[in-house]
């Protein structure tokens, strides 16, 4: 999911500029986007649980891994509140049944460039977050939404909730450099 900011951020499509073998590890990293939930039917469709915005979106993200696999998207819809999908290679119930409650992963190199002032949040883990003062928070372990915003979760001598609202907490994100430059009291 692309967290949002409200103005003006640095350019997250811009090419990161680390060593070729970091680049390639980023663009091989398997990203969890789904789950395969249940059965659809007798001809090895499935349900699918899709972390995606829209919906929709993890049916182009084909081929999908799951279980270890590499399954192309032969066919999949929308299906009431949710989705269903055909998977290359699952013909029967049989087939289709072996794959319910697996991750659907894909590699990150899959995902389409965020817009601007968007950011990946599998981009955003792992970067170090300092304060405006120079004090070093610690490191982006996880985002998760909330109704209002999304949410930072930063580990370094203690864990840190930073909410994700640019200009008033989140002032920099330098993918580059692998850092998130926040405002934010350090005692807080």
């Amino acid at each position: 999911m692309p967290a949002q900011s409200a103005s003006p951020a640095p350019d997250p499509a811009a090419p990161i500029r680390a060593a070729p073998a970091a680049c390639e590890q980023a663009a091989e990293r398997q990203l969890v986007v789904g789950r395969i939930m249940g059965l659809y039917g007798v001809r090895g469709w499935v349900r699918v649980f899709s972390e995606t915005a829209p919906l929709e979106n993890i049916l182009a993200l084909s081929p999908w891994l799951v279980a270890g696999q590499s399954r192309a998207v032969v066919a999949g819809h929308r299906h009431g509140k949710g989705l269903v999908a055909l998977l290359a290679g699952c013909d029967d119930r049989d087939q289709a049944a072996r794959l319910v409650g697996e991750d659907i992963a894909v590699r990150r190199a899959q995902l389409p460039p965020p817009g601007p002032d968007e950011f990946y949040w599998a981009d955003l883990e792992g970067l170090a977050v300092t304060t405006v003062t120079g004090v070093m928070l610690g490191r982006v372990e996880r985002l998760f939404a909330t109704g209002a915003n999304d949410v930072l979760v930063v580990q370094g001598e203690r864990e840190r909730l930073l909410p994700f609202v640019w200009d008033r907490v989140i002032h920099a994100i330098d993918l580059e450099q692998g850092q998130i430059l926040v405002d934010w009291d350090p005692d807080f």
